[in-house]
C-alpha cells in the first residue's frame, strides 16, 4: 500500500513537468516562426540614416509585408547588401520610374520628391546655403524586380548611386519600429 501512494505522488508531478514541457516547446516554435518569417530584430550600424536613425538603435523589421505586396516610396527597408551585411535604406524609386539627384533635390519621373522625412536638415541646409547632399545622380530608368534607395544622410551613404538598384529577392523587410534604446521607442513613419 505504501507503495501505491509513492507512484499517485510522482504521477501529478510528471503530468506537471510534461504540461511545462509542452508549453516551453510550443514557445520556443512560436519564437522560430515569429523570428524567421514573420518579425526580426536589426541593428542599425553607421550615419547612413542620420538623422532619422542611429548607430546602435535597434528596428522590428516586418519580414512579411513584402511578401504579400512590393515596397513603396518612402519605406525604409533592410536588404542584404552583400552575402555577410545588410543595409538599411529609404525606397526613393520603384521600377519603370526615373530618377536624377542634383544637389538637395531628388527627381522621380522629373518631379521634385517630397520628402518630409527630411524637412528639417534640408531647410537647416537651405537657411545656411551648404548643400545637405554633396552627391549628384545622373539620370537612370530603375529596371524591372529592382529599386532605387537612398540612406537619409545623403552625404554618407552606400546606397544605390554606389551599389546600384536593389532587387526584390534581396529585400528583407521593412523597418517598422525603433525599440531600443526607450527614449526614442516609436514607430518608424514613412
Amino acid at each position: 500500500m505504501e507503495q501505491e501512494n509513492t507512484i499517485e505522488k510522482s504521477s501529478p508531478l510528471k503530468k506537471e513537468a510534461w504540461e511545462w514541457a509542452k508549453a516551453l516547446l510550443i514557445a520556443a516554435a512560436l519564437v522560430f516562426v515569429i523570428r524567421w518569417f514573420i518579425f526580426a530584430p536589426f541593428i542599425v550600424e553607421g550615419p547612413s540614416m542620420e538623422p532619422n536613425f542611429f548607430t546602435s538603435e535597434r528596428l522590428i523589421v516586418s519580414k512579411i509585408i513584402y511578401s504579400i505586396r512590393k515596397p513603396e516610396r518612402g519605406e525604409v527597408i533592410v536588404f542584404h547588401a552583400t552575402e555577410d551585411k545588410d543595409y538599411i535604406k529609404r525606397v526613393i524609386a520603384l521600377p519603370g520610374e526615373t530618377i536624377r539627384v542634383e544637389g538637395d533635390k531628388v527627381y522621380v519621373n522629373n518631379q521634385v520628391l517630397d520628402e518630409p522625412y527630411l524637412k528639417n536638415v534640408l531647410d537647416e541646409a537651405a537657411r545656411t546655403g551648404v548643400p545637405y547632399n554633396t552627391r549628384n545622380f545622373s539620370e537612370k530608368t530603375v529596371a524591372e524586380g529592382t529599386i532605387f534607395v537612398m540612406g537619409d544622410n545623403r552625404s554618407n551613404s552606400a546606397d544605390s548611386r554606389q551599389i546600384g538598384f536593389v532587387k526584390y529577392d534581396q529585400v528583407v523587410g521593412r523597418a517598422d519600429l525603433i525599440f531600443w534604446p526607450f527614449n526614442r521607442i516609436s514607430l518608424v513613419h514613412f
